[in-house]
């Protein structure tokens, strides 16, 4: 048994690995230009949007920060100074503490919300002063409830309408 290497086992040069390559590549560029080519027949590219527009931003200077200006107008992310954002919020407050329905909510809001105030007032100012001050827990509450007591007196209470036998029938008995 002689052990001569056969074609598929002889080591091939430098060479031909780099021209095995580029011919890969070639071949692979020509693949591509045939699959756009075929979807522009099929009209994959018709309808895309931005179709018939000029880019965006094309020929604009170049900013390294592009990309950070792009994600805060895309997912509409406000970046404001701690002492403004909760001047913010505090003015909202209100507000959303209307949306909620349970008073332990409330206070749990409340207290999140005046730690953040007291956490900002001992902290370094970045930006305008903080004008904002802690809300009284036990006084909002108090105002959340008669808010939540007058928009219940609002709503228009619907007369209960009982079928002929005297009987309110539930909504699965209906036919």
């Amino acid at each position: 048994m002689s052990e001569e290497p056969t074609h598929d086992e002889q080591p091939r040069s430098r060479a031909a690995d780099r021209a095995a390559a580029r011919a890969r590549i070639e071949h692979q560029q020509t693949w591509v230009d045939l699959q756009v080519r075929q979807a522009m027949e099929r009209g994959d590219f018709d309808d895309l949007p931005g179709k018939g527009k000029p880019i965006a931003d094309l020929g604009d200077t170049h900013d390294p920060n592009w990309w950070i200006k792009k994600l805060v107008e895309r997912e509409k992310v406000t970046l404001l100074p701690p002492s403004v954002q909760l001047r913010k919020e505090d003015a909202e407050l209100d507000a959303r503490l209307d949306k909620l329905n349970r008073e332990s909510d409330v206070r749990r809001e409340l207290e999140d919300f005046n730690t953040r105030v007291v956490a900002a007032r001992y902290r370094t100012p970045e930006g305008p002063p903080l004008v904002t001050m802690p809300r009284d827990v036990e006084a909002t509450v108090e105002r959340w409830n008669a808010r939540r007591a007058a928009r219940r007196a609002q709503r228009p209470s619907a007369p209960a309408t009982t079928p002929a036998g005297g009987r309110r029938r539930r909504w699965w008995h209906r036919r």
